[in-house]
């Protein structure tokens, strides 16, 4: 339990900190630390309260919600959303949809994908690195090839500098995720086989 109250005190005391004016500046202040600290973190924060929550409320939750599959869909469409230029202009102009980023990130986003990922298969947690992975590359893409500037809160070279993060972090995250695919795979034929020598 004091772990418990530790771990509830320190998501707590980060939340708290992200929604203060001081990081908010520091955070906002270019697109990269917007698009890839601040809404990973917020994300982040949604997955850890999953975490803390007792093993019957997370099922109580997930069968309220539908299953696996309703809460995926809208995990992938509320973090589609706050990936869009429009939505971090809008973020950075209206204190509304400032608050309403802090509370739909680890509402809709966060708590969704972790009551979800228990109950998915290897094949549904592949589609959603692959969502996740060509989402990063093709937004980075686009705010590399753009002629001008695709988010008016910032300038064409911060976009520019986010672009060619986004494309390093998604060929980071596919080779990481091949990596562990196929040392995945070898450990598992590797168990089979000693749990079959056993035997015999």
């Amino acid at each position: 339990m004091p772990l418990a109250r530790y771990a509830n005190f320190g998501l707590g005391a980060l939340y708290l900190y992200l929604a203060t004016p001081v990081s908010r500046t520091l955070l906002e202040a270019t697109m990269s630390t917007h698009m890839l600290v601040q809404i990973p973190l917020l994300v982040a924060t949604g997955i850890v309260v999953c975490s803390l929550l007792p093993e019957r409320c997370q099922d109580w939750l997930l069968g309220a919600a539908g299953g696996p599959i309703p809460c995926v869909v809208l995990a992938i469409f509320a973090s589609s959303y706050w990936m869009l230029p429009r939505a971090l202009d809008a973020a950075l102009a209206n204190p509304l949809t400032e608050g309403a980023k802090f509370i739909s990130l680890p509402i809709l986003v966060g708590l969704p994908l972790a009551l979800a990922w228990k109950q998915l298969t290897p094949l549904g947690r592949g589609f959603i690195w692959t969502n996740f992975i060509s989402m990063l590359a093709v937004l980075g893409w686009l705010y590399i090839a753009a002629p001008v500037r695709i988010c008016n809160s910032y300038l064409l070279d911060q976009q520019v500098d986010a672009g060619w993060l986004m494309v390093k972090l998604a060929v980071l995250i596919f080779a990481w995720w091949l990596a562990t695919l196929f040392v995945g795979g070898d450990s598992a034929t590797h168990g089979s086989c000693t749990a079959e020598c056993t035997v015999n």
